[in-house]
Order: structure tokens, then sequence, then C-alpha cells
């Protein structure tokens, strides 16, 4: 069986603090809202959940934490991003291409921790 989409549910603190960054702040368009808790964002290859459970559940964020790319089509895609981010959100790495992969990115933090990647895979 074949899925249709995916759509990957995380835990968040604050709800419209998730949903201001996701959707104002890096234009992710909302595809659902499930009453006050839940909001469905369309990434353009599958859709990210946020949910501010009430039962106490933390954000799987943090060194060993949940990292989110989105995919770019070049370099050059990157840095225009990095350009319109860097001063109105929280830089965790600067532009590079990664030592191990052939990867060219930038790194965000959400207001829960989350790492966000803006990235280029380069063809091998």
């Amino acid at each position: 069986m074949k899925a249709g989409t995916s759509v990957i549910f995380l835990p968040c603190r604050d709800i419209e603090k998730t949903r201001h960054f996701y959707h104002e702040i890096l234009g992710l368009p909302i595809e659902q809202k499930q009453g006050d808790n839940l909001y469905i964002f369309d990434t353009g290859y599958g859709y990210w959940g946020f949910v501010q459970y009430h039962d106490g559940r933390s954000p799987l964020s943090g060194p060993q934490g949940v990292c989110l790319s989105l995919n770019l089509k070049d370099d050059q895609a990157v840095l225009q991003h990095y350009e319109e981010l860097k001063d109105c959100c929280e830089v965790f790495r600067e532009p590079l291409k990664h030592q191990d992969f052939p990867v060219f990115s930038f790194f965000l933090k959400d207001p829960d921790g989350y790492l966000v990647e803006y990235q280029n895979v380069w063809e091998v």
C-alpha cells in the first residue's frame, strides 16, 4: 500500500507561538487547524503538525531531538532564505557545506528548540 501524503506530529509548548513562527515568519501555509491546540502546516513535500498537548508532554527538541528540513532548488535559494530570516529568527548555524554530506544548509531554532534546516542536497 502506498500512502498519498504524510504528516509528522510534534509536541509544542505554546501553539500560538508555533503558529506564528511557522506561518507568519517562515510562510508555511496552514493546511488545517483542529481545535485550539493543533495546526498542520504544508511544507510542499508533506505536512508538519504541531500539538500543544494537555498532558504535560515535552517537545522532542534538544541535542538528541528532531531536525525538520526544507529542501530548496539550489545554494542561492538557501542563501536567499537565510538573508530573509537571519534577523527575525534564532540562527543555530549559518549557511555552509556539510563536512559529511553533499548538503549546503543553515539551521534555525523554532520556539521549542526544534532545528529547522533550509538545505540544498547536491547530486553526487
